[in-house]
């Protein structure tokens, strides 16, 4: 017996129909200067760009929209180190609805902000002590709140696979996507979207050398844990993949890469001074890739997901030039 997977390409494009009108298109770029560093035609889906300054909009509207009424009327819980927070946050304003997100104490300040900003009740704890979910799960229960956790979610997955169709709509048809990799929702739902529609493609995940749970995982063929990652790419402080985005990224993810925190300040560089858009962390991974040589096999053409920009000027200045 075949088991049906948790999340296909027409659930990608049903989430795709319900974001039109609601996420930004967001721009394709290209760089001559890149393409001649590494060897191929790269172009980059600036999800930096995306409203809240990140992919994570796209899967939690996707997710928060389809609660139904009563719920809505209720509220939403939400666990996340920033971009997924202020992607519920937002999302609970747009259709009305109320947000409580615990956060991690040591989240960056402009997440922190940004997410009580768009009227979200933020909630800390210790994410070297604490256990979000089960906190988080307590938290939903005791206020009947609907819990939208940040990767794994067949909604979330799907929502966050229409950057990859968009993608290709635009570009049309790639060798090899990449994509950087925390809890594993924004590979599993690009990587279901781009397989979906050309098997033959490539995808790679790119994970912080210090947080490699994924690929741990892939060569284990098991989710296995690690400590929590200390990273600068925070959008990736992962300590396990999740249940269904290791079964979908088991299936469908050829290999993850890894690169250095130094080599994601390098790709920050060279976006900001090449390319001319800020990029934080976690969203460089798949240009630092790239950058440093840790793509095998670089195919013709490369779709890279640049994930987010939510880095603040003191931070990106620490990060890039002290």
């Amino acid at each position: 017996m075949t088991s049906v997977p948790p999340v296909t390409l027409d659930d990608v494009r049903d989430a795709a129909a319900r974001l039109d009108g609601v996420v930004h298109r967001t721009p394709v770029l290209r760089s001559r200067t890149l393409d001649e560093l590494v060897g191929a035609e790269v172009l980059l889906k600036c999800e930096n760009f995306q409203r809240v300054g990140a992919f994570k909009f796209r899967g939690a509207y996707n997710a928060v929209s389809r609660l139904p009424r009563g719920q809505l009327a209720k509220g939403v819980a939400a666990y996340s180190s920033g971009n997924h927070a202020q992607a519920v946050a937002l999302a609970a304003r747009v259709l009305g609805t109320n947000a409580v997100i615990l956060m991690p104490e040591d989240a960056p300040r402009s997440k922190l902000e940004a997410t009580a900003g768009y009227g979200a009740e933020v909630v800390t704890y210790d994410r070297y002590t604490g256990d979000r979910a089960a906190l988080t799960e307590e938290l939903a229960a005791e206020r009947g709140l609907a819990l939208i956790p940040p990767y794994d979610h067949p909604h979330v997955i799907a929502g966050q696979g229409t950057a990859a169709l968009e993608l290709l709509q635009e570009a049309g048809r790639l060798d090899l996507l990449l994509a950087p990799v925390g809890g594993g929702g924004l590979i599993a739902g690009c990587a279901t979207a781009v397989k979906g529609l050309d098997p033959a493609m490539r995808v790679v995940g790119v994970e912080p050398e210090a947080g490699d749970d994924t690929r741990r995982s892939l060569e284990a063929g098991r989710r296995v844990v690690i400590d929590v990652p200390r990273t600068i790419a925070d959008g990736q402080a992962v300590a396990t993949p999740g249940e269904l985005t290791f079964a979908i990224n088991q299936r469908l993810v050829e290999a993850v890469a890894l690169v250095t925190d130094d080599e994601i300040r390098e790709a920050m560089r060279f976006a900001f001074e090449r390319l001319k858009i800020v990029v934080e962390p976690s969203g460089a991974a798949g240009l630092a890739a790239l950058l440093a040589g840790r793509v095998e096999r670089l195919p013709g053409r490369v779709g890279v997901v640049v994930s987010g920009g939510n880095v603040s000027a003191r931070r990106f200045a620490e990060l890039c030039v002290g």
